[in-house]
């Protein structure tokens, strides 16, 4: 997989655009700043808006070409990220260290999956939160439609609810729900598609 995104990022164009996720924007926002962690960042849209708004932010990502963009477009903001590259269990995190933990379209390979969510759970402080958005098993009806909307083509990487209920259910969801959305994303999400988004707290 590193391959694949490294030659999806080596170009100047943000393929998914520089400004940041629409439903994290939207509830991101209404939180004090503290320290958060963005798992499978790319090009660090979302990352630099959290600097922006004072947060202190670190960012992962498999991808070498997507840490040059994201720290490209952290200069044109003027922010810090402390943005790493390697696979999670290996980025040198502690149980503890995060007052928030944002996956945004984070679709870990499935022989992981649950494991890396488990470890990024053991990251956040108490209280801490985690913002997600990803693309349900309903996309693949979207994709057939129209593969610009984008997101993973196997299957198996999609979410279902019944899938994040059971990685995510030591949380206490403060929303979660499944929504057909209109994308626009840079040209790697345009168009209509199925998402599960969620707002969790540890208890």
């Amino acid at each position: 997989m590193k391959e694949f995104w490294n030659e999806r990022y080596n170009s100047e164009e943000y393929v998914y655009g520089e400004v940041p996720n629409e439903y994290f924007h939207s509830r991101f926002t209404q939180f004090d700043p503290g320290e958060i962690l963005f798992a499978a960042e790319g090009e660090g849209r979302n990352a630099v808006f959290a600097a922006k708004c004072d947060w202190k932010v670190t960012a992962f990502d498999v991808s070498i070409e997507a840490k040059k963009k994201a720290e490209r477009l952290a200069k044109k903001h003027k922010v810090e990220l402390d943005y790493r590259v390697g696979e999670l269990p290996d980025l040198g995190f502690e149980k503890g260290d995060f007052d928030a933990i944002a996956l945004i379209y984070a679709h870990f390979p499935v022989e992981v999956r649950k494991k890396y969510h488990e470890l990024l759970i053991s990251y956040l402080r108490r209280d801490g939160l985690i913002f997600f958005e990803g693309f349900s098993k309903k996309h693949k009806i979207y994709q057939d439609k129209n593969p610009g909307v984008g997101g993973p083509k196997d299957e198996a990487l999609l979410f279902s609810m019944e899938e994040i209920k059971e990685d995510f259910g030591s949380l206490n969801f403060l929303e979660l729900y499944e929504a057909e959305v209109d994308l626009k994303e840079g040209k790697g999400h345009d168009g209509l598609g199925a998402v599960i988004r969620f707002v969790a707290q540890k208890k």
